[in-house]
């Protein structure tokens, strides 16, 4: 699901779910510009710009249904059974995530990142994924190979605009490839889910703000995590709050059912009467970024039955 990017906390809520994306401007139409050198090598640098923000939903997946997730689950289970492969091997697969880096600049090169914030949220992506934040943090198996950085000079791409015609064309790798767009818009990021791959698999991956990365300048939100949250989307989890205060909740019977979203990093808070403090420190909520560190064990069984059914 998404993380939000604005300015003001009065949009939070269903207010923020009826922000538009506004018409591309005239220029916008511009054809793709892949410059020749179009593959970051060591040593590329330039910078990032400053923006505000908070976490809330984008438009590639909304809330999912109590019905959608149970027909999900039934899915899930009917692929796992055909493939032959039962739900303990499912669910402590491990793979390498070939990962590919779309930054989508404008025509003057606004959207920038650096080569060294690169590297960085690949490191942030492994270390994350690996349980590195946190000893109760769970190792999912999951680490992320860096094959490609493009860079495409195009006004409407840099602000997200026709991102399903400028995804399909720039997509790279199969249905175990993580495609990460790097542009300007008012989300913190926006990701695809695995069991959407068969249907829109020319669209498959997630879009982070640039200004998200490592070093970036979105206040709370720099430190490359938006990118984890995102990923562990595109990998089949939902949001911790999902559901709500309900039994079913996230799907994962380790994560403690939470009302609401969480912004900032309010310790001690308990937002659902089930048993349980809200988990503020999983990456799959809207805390800041400071205030993550773990997905949980059940998490992690989950990403990889999902990815055994849907990316493998």
């Amino acid at each position: 699901m998404a993380r939000l990017r604005k300015t003001s906390a009065a949009l939070i809520g269903a207010a923020a779910l009826a922000l538009a994306i506004p018409a591309a401007p005239a220029q916008a139409a511009n054809p793709i510009e892949k410059p020749a050198a179009v593959c970051i090598e060591p040593g590329s640098d330039s910078d990032a710009q400053a923006r505000g923000a908070q976490r809330t939903y984008g438009d590639d997946h909304r809330d999912v249904s109590p019905r959608q997730q149970r027909a999900i689950e039934r899915r899930t289970d009917a692929i796992l059974k055909n493939k032959g492969v039962s739900e303990k091997r499912a669910g402590s697969a491990t793979a390498t995530i070939p990962t590919y880096i779309h930054v989508m600049l404008d025509k003057d090169g606004n959207g920038d990142v650096t080569r060294r914030q690169v590297v960085r949220q690949i490191a942030v992506l492994n270390n994350t994924f690996a349980g590195g934040e946190s000893d109760q943090a769970a190792n999912t198996g999951f680490t992320f190979d860096l094959v490609d950085v493009d860079r495409y000079y195009n006004n409407a791409w840099h602000n997200d605009h026709a991102s399903t015609k400028y995804r399909s064309l720039t997509r790279e790798g199969g249905a175990d490839a993580l495609n990460i767009w790097l542009v300007d818009f008012k989300y913190l990021g926006v990701a695809t889910f695995p069991w959407d791959y068969e249907r829109n698999g020319d669209v498959d991956g997630i879009r982070v703000h640039y200004d998200s990365l490592p070093g970036g300048s979105i206040t709370n939100y720099n430190l490359g995590e938006t990118a984890t949250h995102e990923a562990g989307h595109w990998l089949g989890l939902f949001h911790t709050f999902q559901g709500g205060c309900t039994e079913e909740n996230d799907g994962v019977a380790d994560t403690p059912a939470q009302s609401s979203p969480t912004f900032g990093c309010p310790e001690g808070r308990d937002s659902c009467a089930l048993p349980g403090l809200d988990p503020i420190e999983n990456y799959m909520d809207y805390s800041f970024d400071s205030c993550y560190t773990e997905f949980s064990t059940g998490q992690s069984d989950r990403m990889s039955t999902m990815f055994t059914a849907y990316r493998s």
